[in-house]
Order: C-alpha cells, then sequence, then structure tokens
C-alpha cells in the first residue's frame, strides 16, 4: 500500500510539474508570437543592413540576439578547457584531503547566487581602475570572464559525476591490454562519458545565456546596438526582456518582451537541439 501511494505521489508531481510548464510555456508562445516578426529584430532598420551593421537598429532585438550568442560562446570557451579538466582530475586522482576539500568548494561554488558573480566582476573593474587601469570600464569581456567563472563548477560537477558513473572494469580492461592510464583515459574512459560531458556543457550553455544579474552588472547596456568589440558595452536578451518587462510605457514594448522572451527560448532550443544532434552523431560513429 505504502509503495503504491508513493508511486501515485511521484506521478502527480511528475504530471503538475509538466502542466506548470507546458502553461508558462504556451503564456510566452501564445503572447511572443503576435510580436514575432522583422520588426521586433529590427525595428524600422532594413534588415539587410541592420544583419551587417550598415545602420542602426534603435527598435530591435538583433543586436541583443548577437551580443547573446557572442557573450555564451566567449564564455564557454574560455571555461570548457579549465572546467572539463577539473572535473578529470577530481575524478581520477586519489582521495586525498586537498582533493575532498576541492571537490567540496566546487560543489558550493555550483550553487551560489549569480549576483555574487556579478558583484565579483564589478569589483574586479574597480579594483583595475583604482590600481592599475584607469580607464578599465564594464564590458563584453568581463561578462565573459565572469560567466565563465559561474559555468566552470558546472562543468567540473558534470565531468567528474560522468566519469565517477563508468564501471571501474572498463579502465581495469584497458589497463590489462597494455594502455597507460592516459590511454585509457583518452581512448576509453572520455568517450563513453562524453554523453554526460556534453549535458554539463548544455546545463553551462543554458545557464550562461539566460543569466541576468551577472551581466546587468558587468557590460550589458539597453541599446547599445551590434557589440563593437570585446572591450565595449552590448545588449543582450536576458536583460533586454528585463528591461522591457519592468520598465515598458506602452502594449508595445510590453509585446516585445514577450517577442525576446519567445527569441531566448528558440535560442537555447536551438543550442540544445544541435548538441544533441552532434553528441547522436558522436555515438553512433564510436
Amino acid at each position: 500500500m505504502k509503495l503504491r501511494l508513493f508511486h501515485l505521489w511521484c506521478l502527480c508531481s511528475t504530471v503538475g510539474l509538466i502542466t506548470c510548464l507546458s502553461v508558462l510555456l504556451g503564456f510566452i508562445i501564445t503572447r511572443g508570437t503576435t510580436a514575432f516578426d522583422f520588426t521586433l529584430f529590427f525595428g524600422d532598420t532594413d534588415p539587410l543592413k541592420g544583419i551587417f551593421g550598415i545602420e542602426p537598429i534603435w527598435d530591435g532585438i538583433w543586436p541583443a540576439c548577437v551580443g547573446t550568442l557572442t557573450v555564451v560562446t566567449f564564455a564557454l570557451s574560455l571555461a570548457l578547457l579549465p572546467g572539463i579538466a577539473t572535473g578529470i582530475w577530481l575524478a581520477i586522482s586519489p582521495a586525498t584531503r586537498f582533493s575532498r576539500v576541492l571537490a567540496f568548494g566546487i560543489d558550493i561554488l555550483a550553487g551560489i547566487p549569480s549576483i555574487l558573480m556579478g558583484l565579483f566582476g564589478f569589483t574586479l573593474i574597480l579594483f583595475l581602475r583604482n590600481w592599475l587601469l584607469p580607464s578599465a570600464n564594464t564590458c563584453l569581456v568581463l561578462s565573459a570572464l565572469s560567466l565563465a567563472i559561474l559555468i566552470i563548477p558546472y562543468l567540473a560537477v558534470a565531468t567528474r559525476t560522468a566519469l565517477l558513473a563508468l564501471p571501474p572494469s572498463l579502465e581495469h580492461t584497458a589497463l590489462s591490454l597494455g594502455m597507460t592510464r592516459w590511454q585509457a583515459l583518452r581512448s576509453v574512459l572520455l568517450p563513453q562519458a562524453a554523453k554526460g560531458i556534453s549535458g554539463g556543457i548544455m546545463l553551462a550553455a543554458g545557464r550562461a545565456a539566460e543569466d541576468t544579474a551577472v551581466i546587468m552588472l558587468t557590460g550589458v547596456v539597453a541599446n547599445a546596438g551590434l557589440p563593437g568589440g570585446i572591450f565595449e558595452r552590448y545588449e543582450a536578451l536576458p536583460f533586454t526582456i528585463f528591461y522591457y518587462s519592468a520598465q515598458y510605457q506602452s502594449d508595445t514594448e510590453l509585446q516585445m518582451a514577450f517577442g525576446a522572451a519567445l527569441t531566448l527560448l528558440c535560442l537555447t532550443a536551438t543550442i540544445f537541439s544541435v548538441a544533441s544532434f552532434l553528441i547522436r552523431t558522436t555515438s553512433r560513429r564510436q
């Protein structure tokens, strides 16, 4: 009887979660679809001239789309190598006090509020401005660096979990066949753990794409236009959604907020779909 009640409770929780998510997504799609056109992205600017930066875009979210893709790509490029390397080291290193403390610290970092990372980036700029670079200011590279530090723990935890979930017989068999530990890791363990590591990368990309607190304190502004360089300020979709939804003066601006939210959903769904396709393709080849 208890087991049946437990299964019923799990079923109700799952159905409730899916229902709430479906209602939320349906509401955003319904409200955002009405504003989803070229005007949403480019305003009164010619689309081709807006895409190539020939004319500025004042009333569209295209610069925010480009800024989001740029900062997420930059953050991932900074975080992938140290995050995955840290996870590998934690998975294969002996269980010493240092490794346990480091693993505990990474678990804590994975759960810190993003606003603290934004404050870290803002404090870093203040330090540079007062002591080293008087002309230092918030910019795209600062946002990317802060986001990279934010998502490194996600990559490390995902990599460590994926490697530790593999059966020990895989490594033992590889070593018994004459492989070194590095060869076993590179040719056997990492390919088998690729799906779990890729899941961590997708989670990190989604966290970087949707975060508002970090970028709001480290470089994003309204009406900055297309990114002019890594040391310039920029626009991003999360801040655009916050800006229009919090300070809208007309129903048109509110519709732009819903359109930007739908665009961000489509953007993250595209990133996840492409990553899943690459994972399936790699698995089939292996």
